[in-house]
């Protein structure tokens, strides 16, 4: 895999799966970030769950509504998807050498993929603050109007303004740990999903079909996002109330964040947004592993 400069086909097919992941799995973080802003705030406007928050941004803003902040996202996810599945497959390939293709390995695994998740964490954050405040936006958003954003460019320019370069990079530490962890935990169960199910295959005329990897690729990839959201949503949330605080001073370890979130709202409210999150997680992270590997299949790319 990666022969010559071919290398740059992994890139290319990455940047697939991000555009994938962001056209189906958008609304559903609309939701989670409308929920994990409101629901964790000492006073304020309270949803009942993902369905009463989604029905009530169909109501107020219609189908754009829930698109709010894409824009960002798709430019965000392209590169970030690019860069996370490009660096995976090359750290992967750096790390086996010499090592016989037996099946996947943790050791080789879990580093490639929290390298990866390492560098783009640096990429995704600017990104996600401005998706975020977008998304917190609309006629529930208990955001004041002053700090109301026209466009995802004006909202970066504004945090710029405002709270200076390093304000771009506000929650950087708690997406750090979200990426690392969480892409450690989505490409370990993805690869011992997918050798496992290709291995009771093995000599079936099954094996190289079309629809049967595109079926494979939507298990694997679907229950890899599970796993992943469920391993690193209390970081995500962090995150977020991190990245939304119009208050410069406000706290920016994630771990005392969640702990001041623990005592107001407990469990529950380190774990808000877990309803659409978990919704989201299956077809998101589906469309993105079949993306990824139609990609590779139309540019010769050679799964190991």
């Amino acid at each position: 895999m990666g022969e010559g400069l071919g290398f740059y086909k992994e890139y290319v097919a990455g940047m697939n799966a991000g555009l994938a992941t962001v056209a189906v799995g958008h609304p559903f973080d609309t939701v989670k970030v409308k929920l994990q802003k409101h629901n964790t705030d000492v006073e304020g406007l309270r949803y009942k769950n993902g369905l009463h928050c989604a029905s009530r941004i169909l109501q107020t803003e219609g189908v754009k509504g829930l698109y709010r902040g894409a824009t960002s996202s798709f430019l965000g996810m392209a590169f970030e998807s690019s860069l996370m599945f490009g660096i995976y497959s090359q750290a992967k390939l750096f790390l086996r050498a010499s090592l016989p293709d037996d099946g996947p390995r943790p050791e080789i695994i879990v580093p490639s993929a929290m390298f990866g998740g390492a560098i783009i964490s640096f990429v995704l954050c600017p990104t996600e603050l401005v998706k975020c405040r977008m998304q917190i936006q609309g006629t529930d958003s208990l955001v004041p109007n002053f700090r109301r954003y026209t466009s995802p460019l004006d909202c970066a320019v504004q945090t710029v303004k405002n709270e200076g370069v390093i304000g771009i990079f506000r929650g950087g530490s708690a997406t750090l740990l979200r990426e690392c962890t969480g892409n450690a935990v989505f490409f370990a169960v993805y690869e011992y999903l997918r050798y496992h199910i290709h291995s009771r295959l093995e000599g079936s005329k099954l094996k190289d079909g079309y629809l049967v990897d595109m079926g494979i690729g939507v298990l694997t990839g679907g229950l890899g996002g599970i796993a992943c959201w469920s391993a690193v949503l209390p970081f995500d949330v962090a995150k977020t109330i991190i990245q939304t605080s119009p208050d410069k001073a406000t706290e920016t370890n994630p771990f005392k964040v969640l702990r001041s979130i623990h005592k107001r709202a407990g469990v529950k409210g380190c774990y808000a947004g877990l309803g659409p999150t978990i919704v989201r997680a299956f077809p998101a992270n589906a469309a993105a592993i079949v993306a990824w590997e139609f990609s590779m299949k139309l540019l010769g790319i050679k799964r190991d």
